[in-house]
């Protein structure tokens, strides 16, 4: 399957090892929300027999990646994403399967047009982890940039 053919979740599973490592699935990824989930895997587990922190953090930052290959792939050839830096909050214990859902926080024409004006812009995206039965366990903000490609790395 060629890259165009890819979903942006094959496509992240297939160059993120991490992603691969956590065996995490990419539920829904659109413009406007992506929504990905960590299975229930005890090699992953914390003290407490639930998801362990890191994995949470990786889950919560994988989705916020997948909403921005979403809503700027189509900016990849003159932009690079980027996390910039990201906050997580444990709300609640989280046991069993978790889900993240992110959302962007600012429209992305806005972000291409400050692209557009010759800029690097920022945008942050919120991201909420839940449990099975719906309780928010976690809350996440990654901010992003987009890099143009003709400044220095």
């Amino acid at each position: 399957m060629s890259a165009d053919q890819m979903s942006i979740g094959e496509m992240l599973a297939a160059t993120v090892p991490m992603a691969r490592t956590l065996n995490l699935e990419f539920l829904e990824t659109t413009p406007e929300k992506a929504v990905v989930s960590l299975p229930d895997q005890s090699a992953y587990h914390n003290h407490v027999g639930g998801p362990h922190a890191g994995a949470m953090f990786t889950l919560g930052e994988s989705a916020s990646g997948a909403i921005v290959l979403a809503a700027f792939g189509d900016q990849l050839s003159r932009a690079v994403p980027l996390a910039v830096r990201a906050e997580i909050s444990y709300k609640k214990l989280a046991m069993g399967a978790v889900t993240a859902t992110a959302t962007l926080g600012r429209p992305a024409a806005e972000v291409v047009a400050e692209l557009d004006a010759g800029q690097r812009p920022e945008f942050p995206v919120a991201i909420e982890i839940r449990r099975a039965d719906g309780a928010v366990t976690g809350e996440m903000s990654v901010l992003w940039t987009l890099r143009p490609t003709d400044q220095g790395k």
